[in-house]
């Protein structure tokens, strides 16, 4: 696929998926995770921080979830701030949630996860960072 039609594929997704579940998601205000958390969610996406090893029970003003199997609602997009050798497990959790598209921040790429993902029908997209995509696409920085 030329880059133009990557590019009209994720604003796609971005317009379409309007909940995002950020997998691995920090409490630490400095950390990229939790700036982008913010960021999306100012956005206007419904976010839902992932994060079973925080003792905190809320960060960003959001309920934070054990796994992507506790969410209530429907996840369009799951975005991955783990290492990549986590993200298999992540992938399997993402295709019984029925999430749409599944996400990793920069540096992270699975070759197995992106099969499993993409056999299932969801949108793999890796080594990018939404919010850096998302003003790219939106903003024109």
């Amino acid at each position: 696929m030329n880059n133009s039609l990557v590019d009209d594929k994720i604003k796609e997704l971005f317009v379409s998926y309007r909940t995002i579940a950020i997998v691995g998601v920090s409490a630490d205000i400095n950390k990229a995770s939790n700036r982008i958390m913010k960021f999306l969610r100012n956005t206007g996406y419904k976010v839902f921080p992932i994060n079973p090893h925080t003792d905190n029970k809320i960060i960003n003003g959001e309920k934070v979830y054990n796994n992507l199997e506790e969410i209530d609602d429907h996840v369009g997009i799951v975005n991955v701030f783990r290492p990549s050798e986590e993200t298999i497990e992540i992938a399997k959790q993402s295709i019984k949630i029925g999430a749409n598209v599944f996400w990793c921040q920069l540096g992270i790429h699975n070759e197995s996860a992106a099969k499993l993902i993409s056999e299932n029908k969801i949108y793999y997209i890796s080594n990018k960072c939404i919010k850096v995509e998302y003003e790219r696409l939106f903003r024109k920085i």
